[in-house]
């Protein structure tokens, strides 16, 4: 049981190292096993808990995985892949499992998906990812507790994204990039996180064209081979450290942070008051007078992220004024709603909107992370509370951030991650 321990009142000062971007890694991770023969070596990997997952779930289908954490080093050979199965007891706790599809049924002809695990968002189904496959010749049988994909070789088609799915989108090009023939995305991601997956699938052979603009289409080649990469940093991990200053009214300097891949985050936290100043690889993030309240409505990149919707919120409950936020993405998001008001925050929830009733004092108490957005929210929260947070279910917070704890109190914050018993 992990839980952490924050303790507010400190205007957060200094320098923080941004992570490596959780959702470029884990899918970086399957495309490893894309590749029979060599070693691929991926650099400035997070030391999270959902990179730990993807590499016991590698191990299990036969890769052999070495975790430098010292380094934030990964070394993947693929060459002994044997197993078609994902099983349960990892893939339940670890939704990115099913970007191990592509590769198993390359090298495999199948691939048996025991369970499909994350965090609880709403109605976040997976249907598309395998209509994709079907559409691309695969067969799937889809059962009460098993899902069996089945391919004796993929062949190229068109293919459309109803929401333009960052998951759905990279596993379509893993799966279409060792398939014949030509195969074209429409409605493709845009987030920097698919443009730094397909610069190393091209760097691994792939043939890959329209990232960045909607409409992708891959060229199927015979084969990929392993390679060394550096993952780009973790925009969403930035964004969190960036609203800690707001929220704390400190200022930080965010090491590997590139402003431009906030997208329209960066545009409202500036409403809010927050000053940023890019100056190379060093992001410099401050706030010195009122917070103002905001309207927000998340949608797919380059729009307000839904990861970044919960920490705003926190953020909003300081504002001198009512701010507004409009969910689109996942359903269920608005969970922390519940826990900030315990903390004394005044927010009002209707179906997918919320209504933050600013400003009003928090104050530290027993609270629980839904999923893992809520989590840092709600460390955030306690930055800026009188007396101590006890933030519950601190698993999930793991899932997305590395050494969060030591990080903050580099920036002078009372946050502690602590082990409990129970």
């Amino acid at each position: 049981m992990i839980r952490y321990r924050v303790r507010g009142g400190n205007a957060l000062q200094g320098t923080a190292f941004i992570q490596g971007a959780k959702n470029a890694v884990l899918p970086m991770i399957g495309a490893a096993l894309l590749a029979a023969e060599g070693r691929t070596v991926l650099r400035n990997v997070p030391i999270i808990e959902d990179v730990r997952r993807a590499v016991e779930l590698a191990q299990s289908v036969g890769a052999r995985v070495e975790l430098h954490e010292a380094e934030r080093t990964l070394v993947i050979d693929a060459s002994g892949v044997r197993s078609p199965v994902l099983p349960a007891e990892i893939a339940r706790r670890f939704r990115g499992s099913v970007l191990f599809v592509p590769a198993l049924l390359h090298r495999l002809g199948e691939a048996v998906i025991e369970g499909v695990g994350g965090c609880n968002l709403g109605s976040r189904n997976l249907d598309f990812h395998y209509l994709g496959y079907k559409r691309l010749g695969a067969v799937v049988d889809e059962g009460d507790t098993v899902i069996h994909v089945k391919a004796a070789g993929l062949t190229g088609a068109p293919l459309y994204l109803d929401t333009p799915s960052h998951t759905g989108t990279e596993n379509l090009i893993m799966a279409a990039a060792l398939g014949r023939g030509t195969t074209v995305i429409e409605n493709a991601a845009l987030e920097p996180e698919v443009l730094d997956v397909i610069d190393m699938l091209s760097r691994m052979g792939a043939k890959i064209t329209g990232g960045g603009t909607g409409f992708i289409t891959v060229e199927g080649v015979e084969e990929l081979r392993a390679v060394e990469h550096t993952v780009m940093p973790d925009r969403l991990d930035a964004g969190v450290f960036a609203m800690a200053a707001a929220i704390s009214g400190g200022e930080v300097h965010l090491v590997g942070a590139d402003l431009e891949h906030l997208g329209v985050v960066r545009w409202k936290l500036e409403q809010m008051g927050v000053e940023f100043h890019q100056q190379g690889a060093v992001l410099h993030v401050r706030r010195d007078r009122a917070l103002r309240p905001i309207n927000v409505i998340t949608d797919t990149y380059p729009g307000f992220a839904t990861d970044l919707q919960s920490p705003i919120m926190t953020v909003a409950c300081l504002a001198d004024g009512a701010s507004y936020i409009h969910e689109r993405i996942f359903d269920g998001r608005f969970a922390l709603a519940g826990e900030l008001n315990k903390m004394g925050a005044h927010i009002e929830v209707q179906d997918s909107r919320a209504v933050v009733h600013g400003p009003t004092p928090l104050t530290g108490t027993e609270v629980t992370a839904h999923d893992l957005r809520s989590g840092i929210a709600l460390v955030l929260a306690g930055l800026a509370a009188e007396g101590e947070t006890m933030i519950s279910n601190g698993y999930l917070i793991d899932r997305g951030h590395s050494h969060l704890a030591d990080r903050m109190q580099a920036l002078g914050a009372d946050v502690r991650r602590e082990v409990s018993p129970t």
